[in-house]
């Protein structure tokens, strides 16, 4: 591979990264979730099927995730430890891709386990960890299932992410 391609793959994976940090972090404020008791529907949450099409989205839905939160006025261990689940279902959702029912259950699973604890012991919620556990994995799963599939595969069919990761 010559030089100027190598070159060209590599913006064109930070120009990825960026646009999907930038329209999670937007995504996030503008759209408020949407809370039915302890589950929450977070429609930004879609975007971590990105994961799927493309490497540059793993450090863009946790740049944008880390944003979100840090404008959203988050504590500073839902800063980090949020990114974190994003951060690691980003890297399963990508290392999973090519089977999209087996990739959209990795935002559930690390956000259920690691934002669940957080929820109880951190903004001290009166609700047991079990529950909260169960709800917010509930909430991402139902996103990721119902929105950030069609997604994937909508955005799969016009190739803007044409470098072939599947």
């Amino acid at each position: 591979m010559s030089e100027l391609k190598k070159n060209d793959s590599y913006i064109n994976k930070m120009v990825q990264g960026a646009a999907i940090a930038a329209l999670y972090a937007v995504l996030t404020l503008i759209l408020p979730a949407t809370t039915a008791g302890t589950v929450e529907f977070r429609i930004s949450e879609a975007l971590t099927m990105l994961a799927a099409l493309t490497p540059a989205a793993i450090p863009g839905l946790t740049i944008g995730c880390l944003i979100a939160n840090m404008m959203h006025g988050a504590i500073v261990l839902d800063i980090v430890f949020g990114s974190l689940a994003t951060f690691l279902a980003a890297l399963m959702t990508y290392m999973t891709r090519k089977n999209l029912f087996v990739a959209a259950i990795w935002p559930a699973v690390f956000n259920g386990v690691i934002i669940g604890p957080l929820l109880k012991y951190a903004y001290h919620l009166d609700a047991p960890l079990g529950i909260l556990i169960l709800s917010v994995a509930a909430g991402e799963a139902v996103i990721c299932y119902l929105l950030g599939i069609p997604l994937t595969k909508g955005l799969e069919r016009t190739h803007i992410f044409k470098d072939g990761n599947k």
